[in-house]
């Protein structure tokens, strides 16, 4: 490779990184409540907060916008995008139903064996956790992190990479991601109760899996997702309590219909 080559390729994975670091920075704000719902995003303006300059902020903002959390304008430029309750409801549905497939097609084909044990030892590293009797904030963030491996993995187990696309772009959707509202419950009394529930439904799950049940499989994994269902009715009950990044964003509705019982 030449010098030259070598330059541009250097350039480039610069320009990638800034563009992520941007990315990040400007989610972080968004969730925050720094940059409020509805409030028009200047490319100047963060050209000279983030020190970057506009193309890795474009490409950001583009990035922002395919996750939902931007809206583009009329007149050019973006906004911070608001979310009606039914709609983050919907993309929690999305989300169970595609792992509620995921969930059938493991056990109708078959999932490895070192796979359903390293999913196994997954849920007993939770299982850990839980075993203590309150639940620190360290604690939470150690569920949160082996939640998302244990939900890839069944991602994983379906052995379809259209599917587990699908379903990495449903969980990308602003407050659809299968530890979307864990913390909300961070500081409940039931909070260790709640992922205790969570908890015995993968264990479910991954046995209907391992017996080859279907049906049971898939039903168990949409069953699972309402419990995220129930928690963003429990925020949308006293959104200012919750300390919940982004709480801000989400339009109450006043359906009873909303969460089926």
């Amino acid at each position: 490779m030449s010098v030259t080559s070598a330059r541009l390729v250097d350039s480039d994975a610069d320009g990638g990184s800034q563009a992520v670091k941007a990315q990040q920075r400007l989610r972080e704000w968004i969730l925050a409540g720094d940059l409020p719902a509805g409030a028009r995003i200047a490319e100047l303006s963060l050209v000279e907060r983030l020190g970057m300059s506009r193309t890795p902020i474009r490409a950001a903002l583009m990035h922002l916008k395919q996750e939902g959390l931007l809206e583009p304008l009329s007149g050019g430029g973006f906004a911070v995008r608001t979310f009606s309750e039914r709609e983050v409801a919907d993309a929690i549905e999305l989300r169970g139903t595609l792992e509620g497939l995921a969930a059938r097609l493991a056990a109708e084909r078959g999932v490895p064996a070192l796979l359903l044990k390293q999913a196994s030892a997954c849920l007993d590293q939770i299982d850990q956790l839980l075993r203590q009797g309150t639940l620190d904030d360290d604690s939470f963030s150690g569920y949160v992190h082996l939640n998302g491996q244990f939900h890839k993995m069944l991602s994983e187990m379906a052995d379809s990479d259209v599917l587990a696309r699908e379903i990495e772009r449903a969980s990308s959707l602003p407050f659809a991601s299968a530890s979307g509202f864990v913390g909300v419950q961070a500081h409940s009394p039931g909070a260790r109760d709640m992922l205790v529930v969570a908890q015995h439904q993968h264990r479910q799950v991954l046995d209907a899996i391992t017996q080859r049940e279907a049906g049971r499989a898939e039903a168990l994994m949409r069953e699972h997702s309402r419990l995220a269902r129930h928690n963003l009715g429990l925020v949308m009950q006293d959104p200012q309590q919750t300390g919940m990044p982004g709480v801000q964003l989400i339009r109450a509705q006043k359906s009873a219909t909303l969460f089926p019982r």
